[in-house]
Parts: C-alpha cells; sequence; structure tokens
C-alpha cells in the first residue's frame, strides 16, 4: 500500500505539466534547460512541442551552417522524444531590432496552435538579448485573460546564459521548482551530444561533463541524484 501510494504521487506530480511547449531562443536552449524533463514528459505520454524562435542568417550564419544545426536539433529532438519541432524563424541575435508586436504575435501564435497547460521559457535574467526578450514576450503570449491560457509558466537555465548574468544587478535565477531526471539524463547527455557544433570540450559550460555536474548539483539540493531546476513564473489552480 505504501509503494502504491508513492508512486500515484509520483505521476500526479507529473501529471501537472499536461500537454508542454518549450521555447528555445536558438537550437540547443529547450536540450541545455530542460532536456531531462523533455524526455521524462515524452515517456509519461505527454506531447511536447519545441518552439525554436530564431534561425541564422548571413553573414553571421552560413547556409550550411544553419542546415547543420537544424538537422542537430532534429536528431536532438527525436532522442527527446519531442512530438513536433515549430521553427518561428526569426532572426538569431537580431531580435532587438525585431518589432516588439511582431515577437509577441509569432509566440502568441505557437501558443494557439500547441494549446499547452505548461510553457518552458528562457530565464528573464539571462546575459544574452535574446532570452531576456522572448521571455517578456511569451508573458504576453500567455497572458490569463484569453478564453485558453497555460496555466503554468516555468523558466529554465540555459549553462553559459543564465549562468553569466551580473550579479546583484541583474535577477538571479533561484530555483524552485525540481523535476528528478535521474532516469533520463542519459538522454539528455545523448541529445545535447547531437548538438556537435554547439557542444564543447570541458570546462566549457556546454560540455557533457558540465551538464551532468548541473544536474548532479540540482539533484543534490533536492536529495535526488539528478534533476533539471526552474523558477515558477506562474501556477494558476483552476476548479
Amino acid at each position: 500500500m505504501e509503494q502504491l501510494r508513492a508512486d500515484s504521487f509520483k505521476s500526479s506530480r507529473l501529471e501537472v505539466f499536461g500537454r508542454t511547449l518549450v521555447i528555445a531562443p536558438h537550437p540547443d536552449d529547450e536540450t541545455l534547460g530542460a532536456g531531462g524533463t523533455i524526455a521524462r514528459l515524452a515517456r509519461a505520454g505527454h506531447e511536447v512541442t519545441v518552439a525554436v524562435v530564431t534561425t541564422g542568417r548571413p553573414p553571421e550564419f552560413s547556409a550550411s551552417h544553419v542546415a547543420r544545426v537544424r538537422s542537430e536539433a532534429e536528431q536532438a529532438h527525436a532522442i527527446l522524444g519531442v512530438k513536433e519541432t515549430l521553427w518561428l524563424d526569426l532572426p538569431a541575435a537580431h531580435l532587438v531590432e525585431t518589432p516588439r508586436h511582431a515577437l509577441n504575435a509569432v509566440l502568441r501564435e505557437a501558443v494557439v496552435r500547441t494549446e499547452p497547460t505548461t510553457v518552458l521559457v528562457p530565464f528573464v535574467g539571462d546575459v544574452h538579448i535574446d532570452h531576456q526578450l522572448i521571455f517578456q514576450s511569451v508573458m504576453v503570449a500567455a497572458r490569463p485573460h484569453q478564453a485558453a491560457y497555460p496555466t503554468m509558466v516555468l523558466a529554465y537555465e540555459t549553462l553559459s546564459e543564465t549562468n553569466w548574468n551580473a550579479p546583484y544587478l541583474t535577477p538571479g535565477f533561484h530555483p524552485n521548482v525540481f523535476v528528478d531526471i535521474t532516469d533520463t539524463l542519459d538522454l539528455k547527455l545523448q541529445a545535447i551530444a547531437a548538438y556537435g557544433s554547439q557542444l564543447r570540450a570541458s570546462p566549457h559550460e556546454r560540455s557533457i561533463e558540465a551538464l551532468r555536474a548541473l544536474a548532479t548539483l540540482r539533484g543534490a539540493t533536492v536529495h535526488r541524484p539528478a534533476a533539471e531546476a526552474f523558477v515558477l513564473v506562474r501556477s494558476v489552480v483552476l476548479p
């Protein structure tokens, strides 16, 4: 009986995610920040969609590089069990020049199309301006005054972005939601390994070793072997 109750509790906790939309400013952000959670949700039968907001464009990014990264993302998402990948195709590293209403509209369209219960977003305090702008626009796109809206919004951390903000000057990442990814950490690491163009050698943050270490640290925080951490932005308990 005790085991049955424990298993039921674990299942009910994951159930709160429901259909999930993961917003990735750039390909690989979704895997770095929430790959283990994505894999765990997919294993449990939840629909997970990843919306990649930006695409590299010349002259900063060659056509061959863009094609390679997209192929890597498709491989990574297949490993994690992502149901669908949406390519929103806004210009990478140039969102600051994109009209805010255009970014809001593109993200709103993704929310309407997928009808998520939960949205995972980049953290507003990340050093990359694309992450900051996307967080703000997702909050517009997911406003709760609409007929249907995500009832839970969680912000994830992205190594080499979240950890390089300015202490005490920009928002700090202080997680209060932890997802046990003990059983899906290896899938996360396999998925990030598919991003060969983005992966770096240790001790770089975007290395297999750094990601494993972060998962171990976040897990230890809640006495689990491995976890991913999030900041709860909003949770609405409906009737």
